[in-house]
This record gives structure tokens, C-alpha cells and sequence, in this order.
């Protein structure tokens, strides 16, 4: 925030040519549209070779997540590449224990939910009037510019619903992701190997003792405070997890295990990931539970548990190391989750952060970094 103290009338302004610039900005038209083609051509890169870009992008996160115990296995004196392998034998063995885990849960749900609609469509038969109208208009909206069907043409066969249609939407490119896991747990080895040896090139390359002071510094802190948010959130949506678990449990919806784990991942998701988690517990309670008060339990237990955690506990632990902006938040998680699924709203704020730590950082890029602080 900027704080302007008033002027005295007496005291003489400083032309505006004068005034120091404390955030310059780039006045040479070429510097600014060379700026924004390197930018676009960096996104068009991304977005094309997304197989190989994607899992590497997730490797950096991954990297700094485990950063603080590959540096406690270093301090133990333990190799390098024995201390990477048993981070990624834990990692590995941490996805498979929970896919392990869920995967029974989760078919029984999936093998009960074809019997659970007709029941759901009856609780929920005061909603179908706004959702019909709902469809019909998406409808409009895509048939809008088309040639009108002729009288004697053949009606179609009725669309998809409109719940099928968002959650198709909702997880194009999950299954991308899921194929390149593989790539990803290869390049978080090689990255874990290869410890600052990146840093050191880079800082041997630098041509004056500022420049390499300053990337030392920018690397410093991108570790420091990306791997205590990455830290920070993980454990919060543990204690997220672990508490749906428990409230799934008491209120007799059953398999803890498996929507803690769904609580657990869907918080990685700011905003998004929330109002998904909602409809899910909604859901649940609906399909199990009878008493329709009851059956709204789930869902409002994970909706108070994210006012707790979301609103309170991480805001107060992560303030003085990350003041986004929230509009620019939301606009990054769409923006990303367009470009790469549900991994990129994933990876949306830890890129978005790492952005802003480099932009304040470099000096004609201190503009840019202060338009993302909330």
C-alpha cells in the first residue's frame, strides 16, 4: 500500500518530469510489445507442448514442497541420491497407500450411484424446474448464430444433462496429467539429484556482483516462502481431510477414508475446489442419509470447516509472506485451469507467487509485481 503524507502549500511541487520513479515503467514501445510477444510465445509453448511442460512445472512445486526435508536429510550427511529416492519412495508411497485405500470406496459409491438418482431427482424435485430452464438456455446459447432446423427435420436425441456437462468440463485434462506421472516423478528425481547446481550455473554466469547477488537472493526467497505456503496449506488440508473424515463418520454417510481424501484435494483448489467439495458432500448426504436436515450436515460441516481454515487459520499463518490479489487470483486458477485442467488450477497460486517474488525483485519489474499485491 502507498502512503502519502499531505503537502504543504508552501513547499514548491517537483515537476511530474522530475519526481523520482521508484516503479519505473517501460517507456520504449518496442521494449513493451518484444515484452508481450516473448510473453505470448511463452504461453502458446506451454499450452502446445503441455505433456512435457506440465509434469516439469509440477516437478519445480513438488521440489520446493519437499525442499525442507531434502534439506534435513542433507544436514544428516546422507547422499544425494539416497536422500532423493527415499523422498520419492515416500511420496510415491504416500499416492499409492491413498489410491490404495479409496479405490474400494470409491467403486461402491460408483456402483451405487445409477440405483441413487431416481431417489436424488425425487429430493431434489424442486430444483428441476430452474435446471431444465437452466439447459434450455446453454442450449440457445449454443445453437445461437446456427441455421434453424427445418420443420421436417428429425428431433435429436436429448443432450447430455447439465451436471454431466460441467463435470466433463471440470476434468478435461486430468486424465493428460495422470498419464504424464510417470514424467513427473522422473523429473522431481533428477531435480532432487541436481540440488543448487542450476543456481550456481546461473550465478557464475551473471556479469557483475549485483546481478549475481540479486538472483541469489530471488532464489532464497522463492524457496523460503513457496515451500512454507506449500507446507502451510498441505498440512491445513490435512487437518481438513482428517476432520471431514471424522464428521463423515459421525453422521453415518460411511468410507472416511475416502472423503477425507477428497476434502484433502479438492482444498488444494482455492475458490473452485470449495464450491465443488460442496455439491459432493451435498450429494453424499442426500444418497445416504433419509432426515433432509441430516443429509444437509455433510455439506455444511466442510462448508464451516472451510470458514475456519480458509478465511482464518491460513490467512493469519501465510499474511506476511503472500498478499495476492484475490480478483487476480480467480482470473489465474480460470485462466490456467483453461490451459492445463485441474492441474493448472493446482499450480495456478504457487505460479502466480513465484511470479510476484521475481517481479519485486527485478526493478523494471517492480510495477507488475506491485499490481498483483492485494
Amino acid at each position: 500500500m502507498l502512503h502519502m503524507s499531505p503537502i504543504d502549500p508552501e513547499t514548491e511541487v517537483v515537476p511530474p518530469a522530475e519526481e523520482p520513479e521508484d516503479m519505473p515503467l517501460p517507456s520504449d514501445p518496442k521494449v513493451i510489445f518484444l515484452g508481450g510477444l516473448f510473453i505470448l510465445a511463452l504461453l502458446a509453448a506451454a499450452y502446445v507442448a503441455s505433456d512435457i511442460v506440465l509434469p516439469l512445472v509440477f516437478a519445480i512445486v513438488l521440489k520446493l514442497l519437499l525442499q525442507p526435508a531434502s534439506r534435513m536429510l542433507e544436514r544428516l550427511h546422507l547422499p544425494r541420491i539416497l536422500a532423493a529416492l527415499l523422498l520419492i519412495l515416500a511420496l510415491f508411497g504416500t499416492i499409492v497407500g491413498l489410491g490404495t485405500a479409496i479405490s474400494g470406496p470409491a467403486g461402491t459409491w460408483a456402483a451405487k450411484l445409477p440405483e441413487g438418482i431416481p431417489r436424488l431427482q425425487e429430493r431434489l424435485s424442486f430444483m428441476r424446474e430452474p435446471i431444465d430452464t437452466l439447459q434450455r438456455f446453454f442450449h440457445q446459447v449454443d445453437d445461437f448464430g446456427q441455421t434453424g432446423p427445418s420443420p421436417n427435420a428429425p428431433v435429436s436425441a436429448p443432450g447430455p444433462t447439465l451436471l454431466t456437462t460441467l463435470l466433463t468440463r471440470l476434468f478435461t485434462g486430468t486424465r493428460n496429467f495422470a498419464s504424464g506421472f510417470f514424467t513427473t516423478v522422473l523429473f522431481l528425481f533428477f531435480l532432487l539429484m541436481s540440488g543448487d547446481i542450476f543456481l550456481h550455473r546461473l550465478v557464475e554466469i551473471m556479469p557483475r556482483f549485483s546481478s549475481k547477488r540479486q538472483v541469489v537472493e530471488i532464489s532464497q526467497q522463492i524457496e523460503s516462502d513457496i515451500s512454507a505456503y506449500l507446507v502451510t496449506i498441505t498440512i491445513m488440508n490435512a487437518a481438513v481431510g482428517i476432520a471431514m473424515a471424522l464428521a463423515m463418520w459421525l453422521t453415518g454417510v460411511g468410507d472416511p477414508v475416502l472423503w477425507g481424501t477428497v476434502a484433502f484435494l479438492l482444498n488444494y483448489v482455492p475458490i473452485l475446489g470449495t464450491a465443488l467439495g460442496l455439491l459432493i458432500f451435498l450429494l453424499a448426504g442426500l444418497l445416504t442419509i433419509d432426515t433432509l436436515w441430516l443429509a444437509l450436515l455433510p455439506a455444511g460441516l466442510y462448508l464451516g470447516f472451510h470458514l475456519i481454515e480458509g478465511e482464518t487459520l491460513t490467512p493469519m499463518l501465510l499474511a506476511r509472506r503472500f498478499t495476492l490479489n484475490p480478483v487476480l487470483v480467480i482470473i489465474s486458477l480460470l485462466f490456467w485451469f483453461w490451459m492445463w485442467g485441474i492441474p493448472g488450477m493446482i499450480l495456478s497460486v504457487p505460479m502466480l507467487a513465484i511470479t510476484k517474488i521475481i517481479c519485486d525483485r527485478v526493478r523494471p519489474l517492480a510495477a507488475f509485481g506491485h499490481f498483483l499485491e492485494a
